[in-house]
């Protein structure tokens, strides 16, 4: 078989504010790749079908010196993130051809690896479509249901608040807190969203960018658990209208992330309210939750109870334009990068 292109998308450069497409990250499509004589040297070679596009990938846009949970990425090399594959070829006894498999991947349609461990087989006995499993049934799905079992301690009747709601994870929390009883308050950024998050159940949803959030915390408020993803002066609004002893529960902060920080003025109510702020990590609750999740939450998607939403962009040379629409607010549900067809 003749090479073929093995496309790359590169970190290219630092950004200042929003990366921009083109200049921070550029597609490479001068390497060649011959699926069948490639050697694999007891590895097993990957053809990648979708990627995962996340807001916290903006925070590994940095210089490797300044330490963070996460690695920042290098210079004049793929990004990476949680993506799903099918491997083509392999010499390692724990994988075959035809295996889907599931874990962290470098943005090129084909890689070998040799350590099988760092990734999961994909039974998907429901039939979903692959780009779920780096969706609901993925990262974002596992952060939403982790962080919610961990953290939240509902109790029947209770107010909850949930910002970004019609992302991932946000649209994920929406209908774990209607599942135990809570009223849910819930924001997102158009009107079209704002009709996607009632429909999955939220009891009273605004769009913030024409209804102040305070005046809905206000009106149907006070809340006593508060799903963050947005961080600034929802934060701040949050910790205004919180009962006593209100669980709060740090997903993210993207209205942060590129920009100046916001200085939330109203840190005393943790001490007043006697408020729980709890930030996390999703990979430091995995080992609790993950088996549980893996049972379950296919099934649930595919049934129905758990609802979800995607925003597709097709082709590897369009993930820049698709960090950058996460990073803006301009997808409408899960950003996945589909990179192949089977």
């Amino acid at each position: 078989m003749a090479p073929i292109p093995n496309g790359r998308l590169l970190f290219n450069e630092l950004p200042t504010g929003y990366p921009v497409p083109g200049k921070t990250t550029v597609y490479d499509a001068s390497q060649t790749i011959d699926p069948e004589s490639v050697p694999l040297n007891g590895g097993f070679l990957v053809k990648t079908l979708v990627l995962s596009i996340d807001p916290y990938m903006r925070g590994r846009m940095r210089d490797a010196s300044v330490k963070s949970y996460s690695p920042a990425f290098a210079l004049n090399q793929p990004l990476s993130n949680y993506g799903v594959g099918v491997v083509v070829r392999s010499e390692h006894p724990a994988l075959k051809a035809g295996d889907h498999i599931y874990g962290f991947f470098a943005f090129q349609q084909y890689f070998v690896a040799t350590d099988a461990k760092q990734y999961k087989v994909i039974e998907n006995k429901e039939g979903l479509p692959w780009s779920v499993y780096v969706g609901v049934c993925g990262m974002p799905g596992e952060t939403a249901e982790y962080a919610w079992r961990e953290y939240s301690k509902p109790k029947k009747g209770e107010v909850a608040f949930v910002s970004a709601a019609s992302g991932p994870v946000g649209a994920t929390v929406v209908q774990l807190a209607k599942a135990d009883g809570l009223k849910v308050i819930a924001s997102a950024g158009s009107d079209d969203k704002v009709a996607f998050v009632r429909s999955i159940g939220a009891d009273v949803v605004f769009n913030y960018k024409k209804e102040s959030t305070r005046d809905v915390l206000e009106r149907e408020g006070p809340i006593d658990i508060f799903w963050d993803n947005v961080g600034g002066e929802t934060l701040e609004a949050a910790l205004d209208h919180a009962n006593r002893y209100a669980r709060f529960i740090e997903c993210g902060m993207i209205s942060q992330y590129n920009s100046a920080p916001y200085h939330v003025k109203s840190l005393m109510k943790i001490v007043s309210q006697e408020l729980a702020v709890h930030g996390f990590i999703v990979s430091s609750l995995r080992h609790k939750y993950e088996a549980a999740f893996d049972a379950s939450f296919p099934a649930r998607i595919a049934s129905g109870e758990l609802k979800y939403k995607e925003h597709r962009v097709r082709g590897l040379e369009r993930g820049g334009d698709a960090l950058l629409d996460v990073l803006r607010g301009d997808n409408f549900g899960k950003s996945v990068l589909i990179v192949a067809d089977e």
